[in-house]
């Protein structure tokens, strides 16, 4: 055989050799359970975490799944459409149809999935007790479909033990060998904040800890295909648990800190704002923390309450936290009882005052109102009998005027909870004009000096 003929065999060969070779990879990394890209993942619970999730995963070329119970929401997805207010998720949203299939049926997506990743809400009730009612429906819905070998993540947040003395059962029920890795079950909390334009999905670090060692690195190997951060593998499954409560249990505690703090440094004519920038002139130690007319939001207001009554079941109980959340529910009253002071000098009651609140949501720039502080300055007011004029520029459904100008003609006191870029960037010049004749000022961030200079009465939390 001549030095072209074999040439021209090689030709041949090598393209058939090296297809045979991507072949037996696959087919290796498929039987393995090495798989970095899954064929199907499903996301249950199409919400501020799951949603963001969603797309996360269908950027990075997954087929994805989306199994929520509200038909409304799944509709809007299905057209494109994001059902929360969210500028950049709208965005990928549009661009995104028709790659996300959302479903309110789950025999559709969980047994045509590899990986299913449950981001319910755990709320509390009324007695801040857990409640984990989503989650264990959610999973038991997951536990009748779900296929052998697959990789089933807990993002929503729970107490440590709820994986192993909870979730894990319920799938046992289906016949499922957990220990065996029938099911690869972990835990890894989510971690979002809703309209931070610099911490978004993508770019935060995870955790990740499985009820087996396989199950951990199987979960932190799927991490690490769709983010661009570091992913941490944690010895337990209750490890992982606990880290999401104590983050945002830490946070709490601070808050509730520089909340006492500002309650103090009122009485003392301090400005507390200007005693936080001088503490953080230290480069250790020292990290700024604000005081505000109370906490909300499904993390802050609500992890901490897991802590203490997984510790309360264990014999242990959490003064401390338990002492802070006290002082966090207490600051909604706190901000009304500033508007009654300041009614006094004036000799004026709360009762017959016409009042102008501004914000519903529990934070700036989004429109998401669980657990908001709004809720119960509402309610106090009107308990109090005061005549509430509301305005959110991002929740329209619970506001009862058309805008801000309409709501500052009709008050004549005014206390902002939310701060809005709305009413950050807002003509001050607007509140003598429509003779306002006191702005409590819940969340610190309008200008004190130009208010008071107009000669209105302005009070803030821990400002005068």
């Amino acid at each position: 055989m001549d030095l072209s003929t074999i040439n021209n065999k090689n030709r041949i060969v090598a393209p058939i050799q090296g297809r045979i070779e991507s072949l037996l990879i696959k087919g290796l990394t498929q039987t393995t359970g090495i798989i970095k890209m899954p064929k199907s993942i499903t996301i249950v619970g199409l919400g501020y975490v799951g949603l963001p999730l969603a797309c996360l995963c269908a950027e990075k070329g997954h087929k994805v799944y989306g199994y929520d119970i509200d038909k409304n929401k799944v509709d809007s997805i299905n057209n494109g459409l994001s059902p929360i207010e969210d500028e950049i998720l709208s965005e990928k949203l549009k661009s995104l149809k028709g790659k996300i299939r959302a479903t309110s049926s789950p025999n559709e997506c969980i047994s045509n999935s590899d990986v299913v990743i449950v981001c319910v809400p755990t709320p509390v009730d009324r007695n801040y007790v857990p409640d984990l009612t989503a989650l264990m429906e959610s999973c038991s819905a997951v536990s009748r479909h779900i296929k052998q070998g697959t990789l089933l993540v807990i993002e929503s947040t729970i107490y440590p033990g709820t994986v192993e003395e909870i979730i894990v059962p319920i799938l046992e029920k289906q016949k499922f060998n957990v220990q065996k890795n029938d099911i690869f079950t972990a835990h890894c909390p989510e971690r979002i904040d809703p309209g931070n334009k610099k911490w978004t999905i993508e770019a935060l670090p995870r955790v990740v800890g499985g009820v087996t060692k396989d199950a951990t690195k199987k979960a932190a190997e799927f991490y690490r295909s769709v983010i661009d951060a570091n992913v941490l593998e944690l010895s337990s499954v209750k490890a992982a648990e606990a880290t999401k409560i104590m983050e945002n249990t830490f946070r709490d505690v601070n808050i509730a800190f520089v909340n006492e703090m500002a309650q103090s440094f009122d009485k003392a004519g301090i400005d507390i704002l200007e005693v936080i920038r001088g503490a953080s002139t230290k480069p250790f130690a020292f990290m700024p923390h604000y005081p505000g007319a109370g906490v909300g939001g499904h993390c802050i207001s609500v992890d901490p309450y897991y802590l203490i009554e997984k510790a309360k079941q264990l014999g242990f109980t959490h003064r401390f936290l338990m002492l802070a959340r006290e002082i966090n529910n207490h600051m909604p009253h706190y901000a009304v009882e500033l508007l009654e002071n300041e009614l006094k000098k004036l000799k004026k009651v709360v009762k017959g005052a016409k009042v102008g609140m501004l914000g519903l949501a529990y934070k700036a720039n989004v429109d998401d109102i669980r657990e908001s502080p709004a809720h119960e300055v509402l309610n106090l007011l009107k308990t109090k009998g005061a005549d509430v004029y509301v305005y959110d520029p991002h929740v329209k459904t619970g506001s009862n005027v058309k805008d801000l100008d309409e709501l500052l003609n009709k008050s004549d006191y005014i206390i902002l909870v939310t701060d809005h870029n709305e009413f950050r960037q807002m003509d001050l010049e607007k509140l003598n004009k429509n003779r306002i004749l006191v702005v409590i000022d819940g969340r610190n961030c309008l200008d004190k000096e130009k208010i008071k200079s107009m000669g209105i009465s302005y009070h803030g939390i821990g400002r005068t």
